[in-house]
């Protein structure tokens, strides 16, 4: 139950809610068992080129993975900008603004996808300058990325759908969404890759196979879920100053996404550049440290939504008592991953890889990926924060400045540290990162909340 408080001047309203371990575990558990499917497809993924016994195939698949980190986790302000915009409609109780956000955002991610197809022999020719590849892994990188690409429209809508979802705190029907998702998108690969011998082109299919079933499934239960409330208008729709806003906030987290995507680029070329056994090393331990970030997604989306809210309610209670919750709980999971990760990480990578030169490689670097969820907590979480407000300038701003610490380790450790020393500077821009947000948060919630 909520309650509606004017200021004296009437300039603001309050909307009352409370803040409680079972909200943030309604949230935090159904997000982080959806994103842990995710960095699961990876693995899926990496066994089933695996077991064809090939550094080659894993490379091009591993560098094919990192196309797709730049194209779609740079739009991932579909999700979290929809998120965001949502979570604070919801706070000011404004169900036609939450599907207004919802209608912009799909026609933004439609557009974008059929660019993303058109550009496709752009993208092949820019990734093999970049990364400069031997021939085989460029090969089978062309491969996998020509066949993904088809996906583009349905990948970026299915972000519009879960951020509609999530905004609302429906993280249980984003659960169903991602389990179905990534359901198929194993099953598939599975078969395609191994059963049909399809290897590197299975993989890409399964996974369009997966987008296009989550998609229409999402967009069915969007359909029934706006049958019951008033719809907008199109002029409320194609509402400028709304759009302006939505384009403010996307194009501050998608340049935010697109530098952190960069310090993953050249941690991954550093790799290319140290040989095939190096980057496929490499390339094993990195999903190490994006299954910590998705299973802290959980608690990273609570925030979002949390924060969100209460900044669209001005209610600034529910804002610090979300941050402290979420921080906490992120803090238990991230300590577990690492011990789990120090303790059976390299039995992991021994079922995964059958290269010894590889299980070798990773024994030595395992500490690194290992302890990533710790370091780099601060920084999902503060991210969490940022996105539901809307504070994505900042984040930006925090984004390069981390950026230039990192490139300024990574172009002096390695040098006298070698692998040791790309791992280091990795863990130098998580810590910036976190610390860097958390240094402005003040000032930016005394400006938030201002009466």
């Amino acid at each position: 139950m909520s309650t509606q408080v004017s200021h004296p001047d009437g300039s603001k309203i309050v909307r009352p809610f409370e803040v409680t371990n079972r909200l943030m575990l309604s949230i935090t558990i159904p997000v982080m068992l959806a994103s842990l499917t995710t960095p699961l497809l990876g693995l899926v993924d990496t066994a089933v080129i695996g077991q064809l016994g090939d550094p080659h195939l894993l490379g091009g698949l591993a560098i094919g993975a990192l196309v797709f980190d730049f194209l779609f986790s740079t739009m991932n302000f579909l999700r979290a900008g929809t998120t965001g915009l949502v979570a604070q409609a919801m706070g000011r109780h404004d169900n036609v603004e939450q599907q207004a956000v919802f209608w912009r955002a799909i026609g933004i991610a439609v557009l974008v996808g059929l660019v993303f197809i058109a550009v496709t022999p752009l993208v092949l020719t820019a990734t093999v300058r970049f990364m400069n590849p031997d021939q085989a892994v460029a090969d089978a990188m062309s491969t996998y990325v020509s066949i993904r690409l088809f996906s583009s429209p349905m990948a970026l809508g299915n972000f519009v759908v879960l951020g509609l979802l999530l905004g609302q705190g429906k993280a249980m029907q984003g659960l169903y969404l991602q389990f179905l998702l990534n359901g198929v998108n194993v099953v598939m690969t599975c078969w395609l890759g191994l059963v049909m011998g399809w290897g590197v082109a299975g993989i890409a299919w399964g996974t369009v196979l997966g987008e296009s079933v989550a998609l229409v499934v999402g967009l069915t239960m969007v359909y029934w879920q706006f049958r019951a409330v008033p719809n907008p208008s199109l002029a409320r729709i194609l509402d400028m100053p709304a759009i302006r806003r939505m384009f403010a906030v996307n194009r501050d987290i998608m340049l935010r996404s697109f530098f952190l995507l960069i310090a993953y680029a050249y941690f991954t070329r550093a790799g290319t550049e140290a040989g095939a056994v190096t980057l496929a090393t490499n390339a094993v331990l990195m999903n190490f440290l994006l299954i910590s970030g998705y299973l802290i997604d959980g608690v990273t989306t609570a925030a979002e939504q949390i924060s969100g809210r209460a900044v669209g309610a001005h209610y600034r209670p529910a804002f610090d008592r979300g941050i402290k919750l979420s921080f906490l709980w992120g803090l238990v999971l991230a300590s577990l991953m690492a011990l789990f990760f120090l303790i059976y990480g390299n039995a992991i990578v021994a079922v995964l890889i059958k290269s010894a030169d590889v299980q070798a490689m990773a024994a030595l670097y395992m500490p690194w990926a290992a302890l990533a969820p710790v370091t780099g907590l601060l920084a999902f979480h503060m991210d969490g924060v940022f996105i539901g407000a809307t504070w994505s300038r900042d984040m930006r701003n925090m984004m390069m400045l981390s950026l230039a610490g990192y490139f300024a380790a990574y172009f002096i450790l390695p040098q006298f540290m070698g692998n040791h020393g790309l791992w280091l500077a990795l863990h130098l821009f998580l810590g910036l990162r976190g610390l860097s947000l958390l240094a402005i948060l003040p000032r930016r919630a005394r400006l938030q909340f201002a009466s």
